[in-house]
């Protein structure tokens, strides 16, 4: 280990730092202090209010939905309504209980946390944000963690249980629990229970040794050559503290392995239902253990795979793991015909080298991780991933553009925005312009034959530097595909002109409702393919509705599209193709002025904004 230029000053630096740094703590300690019970009131006063408020309506709706339901057969929605009391019953322990606890942590840690960001570089005024920092947006943040566990409870809980009542796809049957497998299901789990508890706690405990010494290394080496979580002077400290408490980290790592072990265990009862085979369920029990060791052998470094059997429980389950690869000797040139189907050819050789890389450093091992951070560190400076939040600001504020052009164009009224504000149910607004937002960036993307999302005229999203989050995933894929189904169209500008005021007016559930909308192309197949992805995007954009924060930050942009148009209306000016009287809108404003203040001070800003943002 080889100390690296400039050490000793950097050494000295933070030796000099750590009174520095203790002021900083005592600073926040003290505001975590006289913040933190005002955000623990908050949070668990109102998630508990909305709670114990809805929980006699979500008990009667639950049953109703699931009772109603056809996605489940007549043995399995009996077990359900058996069983249902008891999440019904645990469930606003759980909500009262997490709120607490996650009251009192995001109360104190936000303002210690803001009080160490206050230092870093770019902050002006220094000693103000270090003492104002993290108080006041804590309390505010905190309301609307209420607003949002609010919107999911009100909305969102109950949208969930509205999709239970749809009906079913003409090819798709009921899930249903076969009564004669019950028996072969409980066998296979009393007896593979106890076998996966003992294997895989008996795992994790041997190999723990590794994982706290090979912890303790890793973090050396990022103290000794300042990288990782010892890159910033005002982290070290917690780093540093992170290497005193690396043994607890390694203790809850075999508790988990532990806790984790007796649902993989009883996993394997589903496993015997879903291949209708107690031999399958028995294979199971032998192979997950295999596979928790050859992931424990990933995440520590340590030899591929696993030198534990690792026997078929699945019939249509693929040779993807690694030790099955490796003994077939068809895995890197499998891998390498994969990654070449998917990508253009003058990248072959980039992915061969990458490859090659990879294959390098699992043979090497941690001696050479430090140099692998610093490559691995430089290429996310020179990628610039982005985060979800980025994405999520990115659609309403292009929501908010989109729906002032529509405004303009007549084809949202000011009508829409007020019923959307007032009984928070305008579908146009709601769903369709979100929808149609995605179909311009869909459309834009296709044009530029670009391989991602451009979702602005400096800003593609790719494969490379898209947000690394599981739900993105969810909703980045689809995308991707009703993009190259869009550029395999060919298409016209006419077309795409009409088809703002389609997606907008139209339900787009036969092409027939196109006749007499103007739309140039006649080919009712072509219009189908066009209706199909409006209305995948439509449910995509149900599904983003659900998520808390969609809806609060939702009804920012139409109160800011509402401003405007009380704007555009105190200047004689028509807004949607109608002109606004003075006067209308003075009771939503009187409901919602805090908001409405601080949106009317930027309207002139926003109405500068470029329109072909997205």
């Amino acid at each position: 280990m080889e100390f690296p230029v400039g050490f000793m000053p950097k050494l000295w630096s933070f030796i000099s730092f750590l009174p520095f740094f203790f002021l900083l703590l005592i600073l926040g300690l003290l505001k975590a202090t006289i913040i933190c019970p005002f955000a623990v009131a908050i949070i668990v006063i109102g998630n508990s209010a909305v709670i114990i408020g809805l929980w006699v309506a979500h008990v009667l709706w639950t049953y109703y939905c699931v009772a109603r339901t056809k996605r489940f057969g007549m043995v399995l929605k009996t077990l359900m309504l058996i069983c249902l009391p008891v999440p019904l019953f645990l469930g606003p322990i759980v909500g009262i209980v997490g709120s607490l606890l996650g009251g009192i942590g995001y109360g104190f840690f936000s303002p210690l946390l803001a009080t160490f960001e206050a230092v870093g570089s770019g902050v002006v005024d220094k000693f103000y944000h270090c003492m104002m920092d993290g108080c006041w947006p804590t309390i505010e943040r905190s309301c609307m963690v209420v607003q949002d566990f609010t919107n999911f409870c009100f909305h969102s809980y109950f949208s969930y249980m509205d999709e239970l009542r749809e009906n079913l796809p003409p090819d798709e049957k009921p899930l249903d629990v076969k009564l004669s497998l019950l028996p072969s299901c409980l066998l296979v789990i009393i007896i593979g229970v106890p076998i996966d508890v003992m294997l895989i706690t008996s795992i994790a405990i041997w190999k723990s040794p590794y994982m706290l010494f090979r912890g303790w290394k890793r973090l050396l080496e990022d103290l000794i050559g300042r990288e990782g979580p010892f890159l910033e002077t005002m982290c070290v400290p917690f780093a540093g503290l992170a290497i005193t408490l690396w043994p607890l980290a390694v203790v809850g790592a075999v508790i988990a392995a532990s806790i984790s072990s007796l649902f993989l265990g009883l996993y394997s009862g589903v496993i015997v239902h879903q291949e209708d085979s107690m031999k399958m369920g028995f294979a199971y029990i032998v192979a997950v253990v295999s596979l928790f060791d050859e992931y424990v052998n990933d995440l520590l470094y340590l030899r591929e795979g696993s030198c534990l059997p690792r026997p078929r429980y699945c019939r249509k389950m693929t040779m993807t793991h690694t030790h099955e690869r490796k003994n077939s000797g068809e895995s890197n040139g499998n891998d390498m015909k994969y990654k070449r189907e998917a990508k253009p050819i003058h990248e072959w050789k980039s992915l061969e080298h990458n490859d090659m890389n990879d294959m390098k450093y699992r043979r090497d091992g941690p001696q050479n991780l430090r140099f692998i951070s610093q490559q691995t560190r430089t290429l996310k400076e020179k990628l610039q991933l982005y985060k979800p939040v980025q994405v999520w600001d990115w659609l309403f504020k292009s929501c908010e553009i989109n729906g002032r052009i529509l405004l303009r164009d007549g084809l949202i009224s000011v009508k829409d925005i007020e019923e959307c504000l007032m009984k928070d149910n305008s579908k146009t607004l709601t769903i369709k312009l979100p929808a149609w937002t995605l179909l311009q960036c869909l459309l834009t993307s296709a044009k530029s034959n670009s391989d991602g999302l451009v979702i602005s005229d400096d800003t593609e999203l790719t494969s490379m530097n898209k947000p690394r989050d599981k739900v993105f995933e969810w909703f980045y894929g689809p995308l991707l595909i009703m993009k190259e189904q869009l550029k395999n169209l060919e298409w016209k500008e006419t077309e795409e002109v009409c088809l703002k005021g389609l997606v907008i007016r139209c339900k787009n559930e036969i092409p027939e409702e196109w006749d007499s909308s103007g739309f140039p192309s006649n080919d009712n197949v072509r219009r189908a393919q066009l209706q199909a992805i409006i209305r995948r995007l439509q449910g995509i954009v149900v599904s983003l509705s659900r998520i808390p924060t969609f809806r609060r930050r939702f009804r920012n942009v139409v109160k800011h599209l509402y401003v405007e148009a009380l704007h555009a209306s105190a200047s004689g000016s028509h807004v949607g193709g109608n002109l606004i009287p003075k006067n209308s809108g003075n009771y939503l404003i009187q409901s919602t002025h805090v908001d409405l203040d601080k949106s009317s001070s930027n309207v002139n800003h926003r109405a500068c904004q470029d329109e072909n943002m997205v």
